[in-house]
């Protein structure tokens, strides 16, 4: 089948191109933001990019027919170009989470990871301890994970891994994606407000998180963060599957620090000692990541301790906390930090982790929540592991930054652009210092261009 898909650049959607690929249809897509890392694991997977969302790659002609069916993003809305041609040629449409519940996931055992932060992780790190246990998942992760070829597979077992968002899932269908995945294992990795753009409150999204809660069997299991009050709420509402819960400080499931980095723990389950782990990742927000992903690959049947060793296998996902480079004594990391306890937790790994060095922050507001200012009061708190903050704050960014920069106590300065944050960098760094580049979209390439040596 011939399937186009508007939006292909997300880390979702260019997970479905990859499975659609893999199952044999012929896969093209659309989108405004083509950069790395997505657009060049379509193209090496030969799969045809038309930037923009012009009508025109919806319209058949003799060399290049019609798609067959169009598979909609959740970024776009009515007025684009391309949908209102859509909806007028009456060609067949759905939406990506829709097609991966029909085409995909239907008869396999689905082990779905939810949370406000931290599903990328604990999905990638789930992947991997069920390969590593021989079990050959499929997965669908929204990043690209270093320890697998591409983002998503199809895989040779009947488990199936997926990163369950609960953002809308298209403009015709403003329910969770997660609720077209129906898993036997959820994990609910922490609950926050987020999203501002489509849920008025956290009450919103507990709702939709008692959807997802609501569609997993009897039969299956529920794992569940110990210490997220919000989540307990979720399950207050209404739970008719078995529940193991984690925690560092409380939980069936729980860990006890190694090192103050979170580089080395002990697992326990039940109060009982299962073993040690040492692996390469920082911060305590990883180890909590580490003991859901644990307990839900048990859930599946493996085994705990024999898992263990897998972690220091583990190589993460790129674009978390992933060293890009070293120059001029300069260490340089790229983050994808999207939400105030994103930035918060990141950074006091990365402190436990380099001591007295200097941080220094490097901030881009780009998700719909951060763009709106619904974060505006949390950022400067969760900077506090910060030496020196640097925000690009362009001229369409809909709240005024000055409380934030001025209650950095003269630890931050705003940019415009890029290129005056990238002099601004330049001028404020020095040989010793770890500089984090926080955005989950292209950042116009700063992290890169800063890590080259370009400061301009």
């Amino acid at each position: 089948m011939r399937l186009h898909i508007l939006g292909i650049c997300g880390t979702f959607m260019g997970g479905v191109a990859a499975l659609a690929r893999e199952l044999g249809h012929a896969v093209e897509g659309s989108d405004a933001n083509v950069y790395p890392p997505m657009s060049t694991q379509l193209q090496a997977l030969g799969i045809a990019l038309h930037e923009g969302y012009a009508a025109a790659p919806l319209q058949g002609r003799p060399e290049h027919p019609s798609p067959q069916c169009v598979l909609v993003g959740n970024a776009l809305s009515r007025g684009n170009a391309a949908i209102e041609y859509l909806l007028d040629s009456g060609l067949d449409y759905t939406s990506g989470p829709q097609w991966l519940g029909e085409h995909v996931l239907r008869g396999r055992h689905v082990l779905a990871v939810a949370g406000t932060h931290g599903k990328t992780t604990t999905t990638a790190l789930l992947a991997h301890l069920l390969e590593q246990a021989g079990l050959a998942p499929g997965f669908l992760i929204g990043g690209v994970p270093a320890g697998f070829a591409a983002s998503a597979r199809l895989g040779a077992g009947r488990h199936f891994v997926i990163e369950a968002d609960e953002y809308d899932t298209a403009f015709f269908d403003k329910r969770s994606k997660f609720v077209h995945y129906r898993p036997r294992i959820a994990v609910l990795n922490n609950l926050e407000y987020d999203h501002a753009d489509i849920f008025p409150d956290v009450a919103a999204i507990q709702r939709q998180f008692h959807h997802l809660v609501r569609t997993v069997p009897g039969a299956g299991t529920l794992i569940v963060n110990a210490e997220d009050a919000r989540l307990a709420e979720v399950l207050a509402l209404g739970c008719w599957t078995p529940v193991q819960t984690f925690g560092i400080e409380a939980g069936d499931w729980r860990a006890r620090l190694l090192e103050a980095d979170g580089s080395a723990f002990e697992v326990r389950r039940d109060g009982a000692p299962i073993g040690s782990v040492r692996w390469s990742l920082l911060g305590r927000h990883n180890v909590m990541n580490a003991l859901a992903a644990l307990a839900a690959a048990v859930a599946a049947g493996c085994d705990a301790r024999a898992l263990l060793p897998a972690f220091a296998g583990f190589a993460g996902v790129r674009r978390r906390l992933e060293m890009i480079g070293v120059r001029d004594g300069l260490h340089i990391y790229d983050d994808f930090a999207h939400h105030p306890t994103a930035i918060a937790t990141t950074l006091a790994g990365l402190r436990a982790r380099v001591g007295a060095a200097r941080i220094v922050a490097v901030l881009e507001p780009r998700s719909n929540s951060m763009r709106a200012g619904a974060h505006a009061a949390a950022l400067a708190p969760a900077l506090r592991e910060a030496d020196v903050v640097l925000v690009l704050a362009r001229p369409e960014l809909r709240w005024d930054v000055t409380p934030v920069i001025a209650a950095l106590d003269g630890r931050g300065v705003a940019a415009p652009d890029a290129a005056h944050l990238l002099r601004e960098l330049a001028a404020r760094t020095r040989p010793g210092d770890h500089v984090v580049f926080m955005s989950n979209g292209g950042f116009e390439g700063a992290p890169r261009r800063f890590a080259r040596g370009a400061d301009a």
